[in-house]
């Protein structure tokens, strides 16, 4: 993807990554095996966070996985040679601009892509292009205006669009899972399926509290503290104010929620 990723490419962002693709794994691939012989087609890997789920979920069928960074295409190397699987190969390339010939994938599995990207829909019509007759997509995304806490915050909320924010101006869009349904179904596909999946976390999750709510949702919106203040649309003492609060929805008495919005559909089989 030749889109900006606004979170960026620093080590703290790659440990982020990781925790929340730990803390996801059920919620989120439960339900996502490929079967043995089959060709995938992982678009936009990043630090293969996602990787080594799905080749370690399906060790029988054969991964592609591109990333438009070659630093992340390392990262996720590693990864996967770490976890001892051999059933990936990486490549890096643009995803507007992918050096595979039609109808070369059965599947496609795209995850925590679209947002970045200010053509999501021409990106879903070519990598549907890449599909088989009758082969798979599925594409995950989460959505910020899902996000809600107890105690609430006006100035976490605000926290959190100030992320938002950064991401419209880069040319994507925080909000994108409640529109997957269209998207998918505007570039081609058939049989187009979502269903939300929320993470639920309270005090009785101790290991979803420290990381989905602290390391990966808190995180992420730290992370973007400098660059919303430069831009001008927050100022230090708001944006650390609904930083604490953010982080009080940690806390035992606390409740934090979050949706993400998992699409699968099919390549037409007429031809």
């Amino acid at each position: 993807m030749s889109e900006t990723y606004i979170h960026g490419y620093h080590p703290r962002e790659n440990e982020r990554l990781q925790d929340q693709a730990g803390a996801l794994v059920d919620l989120l691939h439960s339900d996502t095996s490929y079967p043995s012989g089959s060709v995938v087609l992982e678009a936009g890997c990043a630090v293969g966070a996602q990787t080594v789920t799905l080749a370690r979920r399906s060790p029988e069928a054969r991964f592609v996985s591109v990333d438009v960074s070659a630093d992340s295409l390392a990262k996720a190397k590693s990864a996967t040679d770490a976890a001892g699987l051999t059933n990936v190969k990486f490549q890096q390339a643009d995803i507007f601009s992918l050096p595979f010939a039609s109808e070369s994938f059965d599947h496609v599995f795209v995850c925590f892509v679209l947002e970045h990207l200010s053509r999501p829909s021409q990106a879903l019509a070519i990598l549907n292009r890449l599909l088989r007759p009758g082969g798979t997509m599925t594409v995950i995304e989460g959505d910020h205006g899902s996000t809600y806490f107890h105690p609430d915050s006006s100035t976490a909320r605000k926290a959190i669009q100030c992320q938002v924010e950064l991401q419209r101006l880069a040319g994507g869009n925080a909000l994108l899972g409640r529109q997957l349904y269209p998207l998918m179904i505007e570039a081609g596909l058939e049989a187009v399926h979502v269903t939300p999946r929320m993470v639920y976390v309270d005090s009785s999750r101790p290991d979803l509290v420290d990381a989905f709510t602290r390391k990966t949702f808190t995180a992420m919106i730290e992370g973007v503290r400098e660059s919303a203040i430069a831009a001008g649309i927050t100022d230090p003492e708001t944006f650390d104010a609904g930083i604490r609060d953010l982080h009080r929805a940690a806390e035992a008495d606390s409740v934090f929620c979050y949706t993400f919005f998992k699409g699968m559909g099919e390549k037409s089989r007429r031809t």
